[in-house]
């Protein structure tokens, strides 16, 4: 199983079967890093302007070829557990700990140039609730497991739905105010 850089488990043996299409790639095939980046990678960003910006690891029939692209990231936008499919619930103005955490299942290795690393590593992150993330990273505990939502977690959820529902709520103030005469 893959491993963080202080050697806890990230639950899952190959990244790149939860990394999606790359961060850095528009609509129209073209590589964004080359132009927002060009400093951090003078060489590749000049070999991508040559080429007009084509992205050449972006295969529109595959996921394959990512982990050839020297800058590949892939960030999950998703607002649910990969693992357990809990949803996050964000209330305006609160200051309550996420229910959802970003994990890592591969890190960038911001150290090493292109040339010098031929074992590159990619930014490929997925969420997970606080709770599946606690597992994963304490036990062999795995992304593809099986499993619902942590009782606890299902409470948190609730508890948060709940606060919401009361917040939208309307009270008259002839309710609100009923028993004062002044």
């Amino acid at each position: 199983m893959e491993k963080t850089p202080r050697g806890t488990p990230v639950g899952v043996d190959d990244p790149y079967e939860f990394a999606g299409v790359c961060d850095y790639l528009t609509g129209d095939g073209r590589c964004r890093y080359a132009v927002d980046y060009y400093a951090h990678d003078p060489e590749f960003a000049r070999e991508r302007a040559a080429d007009d910006y084509v992205c050449p690891y972006a295969d529109p029939d595959t996921d394959d070829g990512w982990a050839e692209c020297p800058h590949f990231r892939s960030r999950t936008h998703d607002r649910e557990c990969v693992r357990c499919g809990l949803e996050e619930k964000r209330l305006a103005h609160d200051d309550e700990q996420p229910l959802l955490e970003e994990h890592h299942l591969s890190y960038a290795d911001h150290s090493a140039s292109r040339a010098e690393s031929d074992d590159r590593t990619h930014e490929i992150t997925v969420y997970l609730c606080r709770w599946c993330h606690a597992k994963v990273h304490t036990s062999w505990a795995r992304i593809t497991d099986d499993v619902s939502p942590d009782p606890e977690a299902f409470a948190a959820l609730e508890g948060r739905r709940s606060r919401e529902l009361s917040e939208l709520g309307f009270d008259s103030a002839a309710d609100r105010f009923e028993g004062d005469d002044g």
